[in-house]
């Protein structure tokens, strides 16, 4: 049974991952300096500090995949669609809307995919602190074990 301190602490390891709306790469520094202080104390800390930091790490490589994948989309269709604003000095201006790239929607899927995935990282972050608090152990789903 864990107590009090050791459940306070495995909680704050998950919402440290928050800090970084305010510092850059909190969602790292936070978990890791909170995890590294207290690991040898507990092993329910243990636990919940290579947990976090692994889902933190696996959603920065899905994150860059997803980034990966639809640039190209996001390049090609701007590349393809020259005739988007057509300047005739005798004519006027003429937008093309009607024919929207294919290759846009794609690429407007993975960013949509990117959005639920933003929702989903914060739905578990919160779900894994509610566990923590509990003294229950939590595994973070989609996660890696980069840390054993």
């Amino acid at each position: 049974m864990e107590d009090n301190h050791q459940k306070n602490i495995a909680t704050f390891i998950h919402l440290s991952t928050f800090s970084r709306f305010i510092i850059p790469f909190g969602n790292f520094i936070g978990p890791i300096i909170l995890w590294m202080a207290n690991k040898e104390k507990s092993e329910f800390v243990d636990n919940h500090g290579k947990q976090a930091i692994n889902f933190q790490i696996s959603i920065l490589l899905y994150a860059l995949v997803i980034g990966l994948l639809s640039v190209p989309f996001f390049i090609f269709n701007i590349f393809n669609s020259f005739d988007f604003i057509d300047i005739d000095p005798f004519d006027g201006v003429h937008f093309n809307l009607t024919e929207p790239s294919p290759l846009l929607y794609i690429g407007g899927g993975l960013g949509a995919l990117a959005i639920l995935a933003f929702i989903l990282e914060l739905v578990f972050i919160v779900i894994a602190s509610l566990k923590a608090r509990d003294g229950e152990d939590y595994h973070y789903p989609l996660t890696i074990n980069f840390l054993k």
